[in-house]
């Protein structure tokens, strides 16, 4: 029996705490952040998002005395551009960069039922990361794409063929998006981003 994205996930993106300054809890964003990391449609960016989880989760945990010290990732932004250490930062900007490839390409997905899951990375990549990317790591991902499963297998796998799997997953993209927004909006801010 197939699970649906409800059964697969420990956090939605839906349910990550954001405060009425726009502020994003830390520790739930990473957590449905690490949870769409286990299909293989997100082979070509799980070790890069998975090194960057860990060096905001580093950082989120670094004081433990006061750990509203840093529980929203705005918080770990301002706190770093006084420091000068940048690390979690710059971690959080990539980890930004590959869900914005993720919600890119699936809600291309979604809203193109006829493209491959292939195709809609790609064209994802092509308008998200590629323009920081170099010749060699562009070629790479171009491999990579290959790699992506079909549709019907990765669909069927998240409930694809269930009630209301297709509303729950756009749902989830839209979440993700509105997130991705609010961190877009602070990093723009602030540009916190110049020079990473």
């Amino acid at each position: 029996m197939s699970k649906t994205l409800e059964d697969l996930v420990t956090r939605r993106f839906q349910d990550v705490t954001v405060t009425e300054a726009g502020h994003i809890n830390t520790a739930e964003f990473l957590e449905a952040a690490e949870d769409i990391l286990e299909s293989a449609a997100f082979y070509p960016v799980k070790t890069d998002m998975t090194a960057n989880i860990k060096k905001v989760r580093e950082k989120s945990l670094s004081n433990p005395s006061d750990p509203t010290v840093y529980d929203t990732l705005q918080k770990i932004i301002t706190a770093e551009a006084k420091e000068g250490d940048r690390t979690a930062t710059q971690g959080l900007l990539w980890l930004k960069r590959g869900l914005e490839l993720t919600a890119m390409a699936l809600k291309r997905s979604l809203e193109n039922q006829k493209e491959t899951l292939s195709d809609s990375f790609t064209e994802a990549y092509n308008k998200t990361l590629k323009q920081y990317h170099g010749f060699i790591v562009k070629k790479m991902f171009g491999v990579a794409m290959m790699a992506c499963p079909d549709r019907e297998t990765f669909y069927k796998k998240i409930g694809g063929d269930k009630e209301g799997a297709h509303e729950q997953l756009l749902a989830w993209v839209n979440a993700l998006q509105g997130l991705l927004n609010e961190l877009n909006i602070f990093y723009a801010s602030g540009a916190f981003d110049k020079g990473l």
